[in-house]
């Protein structure tokens, strides 16, 4: 069983929550057996801008025409995501709230990866996804606490990347949280860490999905 963990966050574990709540997966997904693990840091990765470079990559490879330096970067790019994505049976998300959105590096994995024809194909009634079959994983941090009737319209990181997912057609998705603990510094210590068991228990979820 391949698992892929997309990291999405370059601070260090002792002041990014999200980036400690990888370390402590990965620590309990070592333990697993018969999966093969696999990472992909997107701060890490050679990762130009979505755009006209992209489209205009796609177009010069159908001809055969030679692409420039950009475009063959954001080709390889894409297509390595592309394959990393496709290859997993379980994808990880682990990231932060990042004013209000996820990280502008993570944003581009995943217009790497929303491809029609590949992840997903419209039809007269509207786009359908073509990977059911996997599972996703969904580890987040956020600073404030966005479970309130209040805040909840204003959270744009996990909702986007689990509406990306459904559109996929991924609905096997389980999401761990950990927010509020700049909110509510008193009890940071014990959110955290409330958070972090959750973060191991997640791991139970690495079965084969015809298992």
């Amino acid at each position: 069983m391949n698992v892929l963990v997309v990291k999405a966050n370059n601070r260090p574990a002792t002041e990014g929550i999200s980036s400690r709540m990888y370390e402590v997966f990965m620590e309990e997904a070592r333990k697993v057996s018969g999966i093969e693990l696999n990472t992909f840091d997107v701060f890490a990765e050679d990762m130009p801008y979505f755009g006209q470079d992209f489209f205009n990559a796609m177009g010069k490879t159908a001809q055969g025409a030679e692409l420039n330096d950009i475009e063959q970067r954001i080709l390889a790019a894409s297509t390595k995501a592309m394959d990393a994505f496709m290859a997993a049976d379980t994808v990880v998300f682990a990231f932060p709230l990042w004013n209000q959105t996820i990280p502008a590096a993570l944003q581009t994995f995943i217009d790497y990866i929303y491809r029609a024809g590949v992840t997903f194909k419209y039809t007269e009634n509207g786009p359908v996804g073509l990977v059911p079959e996997k599972k996703v994983i969904i580890l987040n941090a956020r600073g404030g606490d966005y479970s309130t009737p209040q805040m909840a319209p204003l959270e744009m990181s996990v909702n986007y990347v689990r509406q990306i997912m459904n559109l996929f057609g991924i609905q096997q998705i389980e999401e761990v949280i950990i927010e509020g603990h700049n909110q509510y510094p008193d009890r940071a210590e014990e959110i955290v860490s409330e958070g972090m068991e959750r973060v191991k228990a997640s791991t139970g979820k690495l079965s084969p999905v015809h298992a």
